[in-house]
C-alpha cells in the first residue's frame, strides 16, 4: 500500500461514522481530486476483494468511510450482548434516558436533546437488543422511530416504564435575567 492509500486509511478511520467526502479528503491530503479518488477506487477494489479483512471501505451520500464486513457482525452482536449495566457508557445512558422516556423517538430529536450525534449509539443499542426500530415517520426522508426492548426491561430489572424515576418539570426561562434570579 503506497503511503496515500495508507494515509487516507487513517483518515477514514479517525473520522469514523462522520465519514468524509472526496473534496474534504483531497484538501486535506493536499491533492488533487483526481488523484485521490484514483487511491480511494484502488482500497475500496483492495477491501473488497480480500475476504481476509473484517472491514470494508463504503461510499454512502458522497461520504467515504469504514464498516465492519457482514461477516464479522454475528460476532459483535455477541460482544453488545453483553449487557452488565456497569459497562454502559454516559453517552450510551444519555440515549436509552432518553429513549425509554420520549419513545418513540427519531435519532434527529435524540441528538437535538443531547446537542451531540448519536449514530453509532444508535447502532450499538440495537446491537445490543436495547432498543428496536418501531415504525417511522411520515414526514420527508421517513425517519426511523425508536424504542426501548425487554431486553431493556431485564437489565434495569423494570417491570413497567412507570418505574422510571419521574422528571423534574423544566420551564424555559423567559429572560436571560430568569437564569440567574
Amino acid at each position: 500500500m503506497n503511503n496515500l492509500q495508507a494515509t487516507i486509511e487513517g483518515v477514514l478511520y479517525v473520522v469514523g461514522d462522520d465519514g468524509i467526502t472526496l473534496k474534504q479528503l483531497a484538501r486535506a491530503l493536499e491533492q488533487s481530486e483526481t488523484i485521490v479518488q484514483e487511491a480511494l477506487d484502488s482500497l475500496m477494489n483492495e477491501y473488497t476483494s480480500n475476504d481476509s479483512r473484517g472491514i470494508e471501505m463504503v461510499n454512502y451520500g458522497g461520504r467515504y468511510k469504514l464498516v465492519s464486513k457482514a461477516i464479522a457482525h454475528e460476532a459483535c452482536q455477541k460482544i453488545f450482548e453483553q449487557t452488565d449495566t456497569k459497562a454502559f457508557s454516559q453517552a450510551a445512558l444519555e440515549t436509552l434516558a432518553i429513549i425509554a422516556y420520549k419513545q418513540p423517538v427519531t435519532r434527529v430529536e435524540i441528538e437535538e436533546i443531547r446537542g451531540v450525534g448519536c449514530d453509532m449509539m444508535i447502532r450499538k443499542l440495537l446491537a445490543r437488543n436495547l432498543i428496536r426500530e418501531c415504525g417511522r415517520l411520515e414526514v420527508a426522508g421517513r425517519p426511523f422511530t425508536y424504542e426501548v426492548t425487554e431486553q431493556f426491561m431485564d437489565t434495569f430489572k423494570l417491570k413497567s416504564l412507570d418505574e422510571l424515576p419521574v422528571l423534574p418539570d423544566y420551564q424555559q426561562p423567559e429572560t436571560e435575567r430568569d437564569l440567574f434570579e
